[in-house]
């Protein structure tokens, strides 16, 4: 399995609940979700959200993604992967709070 991860608000998670896909605000203002390594996450959680309460991170399946999946230059020179579309929800594999991966 070809684990990817992502990064999301506990709230958000849920009011896309009944949904078949999860779309991030991320999809709309630069047209791909945001999605980490297992080796990046740590950095990302500590980058981005060291003080957000309620996070949820989203285990993925990348075999299982409908979209396209690039992995792409970030700023610090390092590939980051990114889905080109929303995620499907049966690709989510597992849900940890933050707290269960730092």
């Amino acid at each position: 399995m070809n684990l990817l991860y992502h990064v999301v608000e506990a709230s958000e998670w849920a009011r896309q609940e009944g949904q078949p896909v999860y779309s991030a605000g991320s999809l709309e203002t630069e047209s791909f979700i945001h999605l980490s390594t297992r080796e990046q996450l740590p950095g990302v959680l500590d980058r981005y959200y060291r003080n957000a309460p309620n996070l949820l991170v989203l285990h993925i399946d990348a075999d299982k993604l409908v979209h396209e999946l690039r992995y792409e230059q970030a700023t610090n020179n390092e590939l980051f992967p990114h889905v080109y579309g929303p995620i499907n929800k049966d690709a989510v594999v597992a849900i940890d709070s933050n707290d269960d991966v730092k």
